[in-house]
């Protein structure tokens, strides 16, 4: 039976996202727009996960402005942001006024699909999210995370469809953020989603074992409806299939996307040029890496691991953390690997390497163990828990319950350089980051020192 797929291209969030660091300025996004927006895309993934952040602190440009501007130039095509659930854009919960008001806002400024996921899978930790987006008029597309364990099996799956599309799911998204959902069981998981639930599916998954195009194809097979993409200059390594890739090989199929080769080329073309631009972010070297497979660990963890270890002259110890992420994570109830899990995880694995077993533990473990990060997939290795938390015993409700509205007090504390109600929500996720960032542009914006205004604001005086 023949059936469209849909192309959702990531080139503009997880395509530099996985190969350039998030560097990719607002600049380099705009003068291919009207190309891109002609293409016929199911959606574009332009915003969220960690280009919010990048923005700001690497970047110097306001990721609200760089929605309007990405927003005024596609004119056609559908809009999609990667959304942490109670995480929003960060890396903690936030509490529930600053979910509300920042999904508000995307919505907007030009957000049509929030991608909405939690690194545990908690649903709870989702809810609010969900329930927000779709009374805003957003698409809710509710993600499950995919990853490998001995609970998490196919039944889990679709255990969590089912109860997302309970919470109101227009779509759902399979999320393979480390490449390692093979074709047989992409095949599998799709026809049960599709069997049971009956709502529309994406598969998002990385190239980083080298098995994804073919996964795709297995999907799409089964009922799949939606694939993530990213344009060849900046796909495969740790990011997307390539689009032009997938839209030849669907071509000779039932199930065609209907997209033109020859205009997806034209725009390669200029991503090519573009990526020259970024060479010293530029971490894609195309090359499959086959220990995703053995220890499912995302490359942008690998690089972050080599990073430290150089730092502390321990790179030769790199098998070694490699092979303690597992059993760390098997400590932990075997949570995905997906931010903020990952940097969990990872940042345990490297000292109890250096430094011994859980001789030295980082705060966010301890809060984990707690139960501030959610409900663990699994069991948690109850020796380690108490080694570490002692008698306490871990929150069962969810965590955000606990957590105060957090506007008040953020509205206050940003009142002096705020020139848009966005700017509460950029200090209330990243308040380091946000605040030099506004008060450079504050600076700029009155030719004055910046040493000297951010003295004056500190103190209570107008600039």
């Amino acid at each position: 039976m023949e059936r469209k797929i849909g192309i959702t291209d990531t080139t503009l969030r997880d395509g530099h996202q996985s190969l350039l660091a998030t560097r990719m300025k607002t600049e380099d996004m705009l003068p291919i727009a009207e190309k891109m927006d002609a293409i016929g895309f199911h959606s574009l993934e332009v915003w969220g996960g960690a280009t919010f952040d990048a923005c700001m602190r690497f970047l110097n440009e306001d990721p609200w402005e760089r929605l309007q501007s990405l927003r005024k130039a596609f004119k056609r095509t559908k809009l999609q942001m990667l959304l942490r659930g109670q995480n929003l854009v960060g890396y903690r919960h936030y509490a529930d006024d600053v979910v509300e008001e920042f999904i508000k806002r995307s919505i907007a400024n030009g957000i049509d699909i929030l991608r909405i996921f939690d690194a545990l899978n908690d649903t709870r930790n989702m809810a609010r999210a969900m329930e927000v987006a779709k009374k805003e008029g957003g698409h809710v597309q509710a993600t499950i995370s995919y990853t490998l364990s001995p609970v998490h099996n196919l039944e889990y799956y679709v255990n969590m469809g089912r109860e997302l599309k309970e919470m109101g799911a227009d779509s759902l998204c399979i999320k393979d953020m480390s490449g390692i959902l093979t074709p047989n069981v992409a095949a599998q998981l799709v026809a049960r989603l599709k069997a049971e639930t009956g709502l529309p599916l994406q598969l998002h998954c990385h190239y980083t074992s080298g098995m994804a195009a073919m996964t795709y194809l297995k999907a799409v097979e089964a009922g799949v409806d939606v694939l993530d993409t990213a344009m060849s200059p900046l796909a495969l390594g740790t990011s997307q299939p390539a689009t032009e890739t997938m839209v030849a090989v669907l071509a000779e199929t039932p199930w065609s996307t209907g997209l033109d080769i020859e205009a997806l080329s034209e725009i390669a073309a200029y991503f090519r040029e573009v990526r020259k631009k970024y060479k010293e972010f530029d971490v894609g070297d195309g090359v499959v890496d086959v220990n995703v497979l053995r220890y499912q660990i995302p490359g942008g963890m690998i690089s972050n691991f080599i990073t430290q270890l150089s730092q502390q002259n321990a790179l030769d110890r790199l098998s070694e953390v490699l092979a303690e992420v597992p059993r760390v994570r098997q400590d932990l109830g075997y949570p995905p690997l997906v931010t903020p899990t990952s940097q969990i995880v990872g940042a345990q694995a490297v000292l109890n390497v250096l430094v011994g077993r859980y001789k030295m533990v980082t705060k966010e473990v301890k809060e984990y163990l707690r139960g501030f990060y959610g409900r663990p997939p699994g069991p948690v290795n109850e020796e380690i828990r108490k080694a570490i938390i002692g008698e306490e015993k871990p929150i069962e409700c969810r965590p955000a319950d606990l957590i105060e509205p957090e506007l008040p007090r953020v509205r206050k504390e940003v009142a002096a350089y705020i020139q848009k109600e966005e700017d509460v929500l950029s200090y209330a996720l990243f308040p380091a980051v946000a605040k030099t960032f506004l008060m450079e542009r504050m600076a700029a914006k009155y030719n004055v020192d910046f040493n000297l205004a951010e003295e004056a604001l500190d103190k209570g005086y107008p600039v």
